[in-house]
């Protein structure tokens, strides 16, 4: 899958309040005795639940910090604000373990904001943090955000909303995935997958998704795309009600991760869909069991 997002690089002081009180009458001059102490410095702090008109950025300025309505036309929505623990002097970077365990608690949260994997809609994840000011001012806060696209099979663009996700993908809906006809190229290299009305001719369908073990790294080689088509064939078999042998033999898989920067991030759940590459069917496949699986001709 090709990268479809660029992040951009922003900068931006940091948020600080500062309170006082006026001196007291009769002041004499002594400025130690007669003010009140000033209050510790408070890093900004972002919100869930919020909306934003502009793209995902990596880095979060609090000068880019500009919410609007999430009924108004908007491109991105926070979802969860976490803290990182222990972290370096430094923002952490793509592929640190703070940012990785960052975005496996985005991850989890997102699933609960949305009612469901966000992977299983149109969607896309992102972690942002802090500027370097704003960080050497003592912030340490990561921002969950998501973001709609109009299709996750064939390097979709960002598009615009005017309702907020929260409990999106609870129940089947415009943005949850379904239905393809898929078309082969060279080599049976899926070219474009196309959204079709499951209840119409189509050759593909969304059946879950796969987490990668840690020991599974980013498929680069023919070879490396083994451990990813085993575990949509677990997944598929389990979307349909059979056994992995069984789905192995009457359908074929089509297995979709991020791309490598996500995969550096942290992402490591791939998309799976059932592809029958011989012909077609007109209703969904979930749950129907060998006996209403197509019948391979070849």
């Amino acid at each position: 899958m090709r990268r479809w997002m660029t992040a951009l690089a922003l900068t931006g002081a940091v948020g600080l309040g500062v309170t006082g009180c006026a001196p007291p009458g009769g002041a004499d001059g002594d400025l130690t005795d007669d003010w009140a102490a000033l209050a510790e410095p408070t890093s900004f702090v972002p919100s869930a639940g919020t909306c934003h008109a502009a793209d995902f950025a990596e880095i979060a300025a609090l000068s880019s910090y500009l919410p609007v309505d999430c009924a108004t036309n908007h491109r991105l929505e926070t979802v969860h604000v976490g803290t990182f623990t222990g972290a370096p002097a430094e923002p952490p970077a793509r592929g640190s373990a703070p940012l990785s365990t960052a975005y496996a608690e985005c991850d989890t949260r997102a699933r609960v904001y949305l009612g469901n994997d966000w992977r299983a809609g149109r969607l896309w994840l992102g972690v942002a943090t802090p500027s370097a000011p704003a960080w050497t001012g003592g912030a340490r806060w990561f921002r969950c955000d998501l973001t709609e696209l109009s299709d996750v099979e064939d390097n979709g663009d960002t598009a615009s909303r005017t309702a907020s996700l929260k409990g999106a993908l609870a129940a089947p809906g415009p943005l949850s995935l379904g239905c393809y006809v898929a078309k082969a190229g060279a080599n049976r290299v899926i070219d474009t997958m196309s959204p079709a009305d499951c209840r119409k001719r189509h050759n593909s369908e969304f059946a879950g998704v796969w987490r990668a073990p840690a020991t599974v790294g980013y498929p680069s080689r023919d070879r490396d795309w083994v451990p990813f088509y085993d575990g949509c064939y677990q997944v598929a078999a389990t979307y349909v009600g059979v056994s992995k042998s069984t789905v192995r033999f009457r359908t074929g898989v089509v297995a979709l991760p991020g791309g490598p920067e996500d995969w550096k991030s942290g992402n490591r759940g791939v998309r799976c869909y059932l592809w029958i590459s011989d012909g077609a069917f007109a209703r969904s496949l979930k749950g129907v069991g060998g006996n209403g699986l197509p019948i391979r001709t070849g």
